[in-house]
């Protein structure tokens, strides 16, 4: 049985980002999560929800994946959040990343939403990209 294309794609986007020194800086250290610790200081990265889809061809596996991830921050104002989301969608989009049991096709940014909670305490800032890979 293969390997998950979204566990690889989420490793390899995770390690292209936690490599980028100005991001972490950014991060204030390698806050890029698959679930928030509690308590977790912002600002900080977080994988949100991915869909995949099959995108089979005649002559290979393939899934396509729409993936979202968000910069969470507790600042007035969503510029450090907006911040950090350009620098996410910078380092992604087109990227050429290495996964593990699958070949990366394509990794593009498609869109950027914000979003306050009720009490304003925290900004998101919501990117997503969707990517094509193959089964190798």
């Amino acid at each position: 049985m293969s390997a998950s294309p979204v566990i690889a794609l989420r490793k390899a986007i995770r390690g292209r980002l936690l490599a980028d020194a100005a991001l972490v800086a950014t991060l204030g250290g390698s806050r890029i999560y698959e679930e928030a610790p509690q308590g977790a200081a912002a600002p900080y990265a977080l994988f949100l929800d991915t869909q995949m889809r099959d995108w089979s061809g005649a002559l290979s596996r393939g899934a396509e994946h729409f993936l979202t991830i968000a910069v969470i921050s507790t600042q007035r104002g969503l510029g450090s959040a907006l911040g950090a989301a350009q620098q996410i969608a910078d380092l992604l989009d087109e990227a050429a990343l290495t996964l593990e049991g699958h070949r990366l096709i394509d990794l593009r940014f498609v869109s950027l939403e914000t979003k306050r909670d009720a009490s304003g305490r925290f900004a998101r800032v919501a990117i997503q990209f969707r990517a094509t890979t193959e089964y190798l």
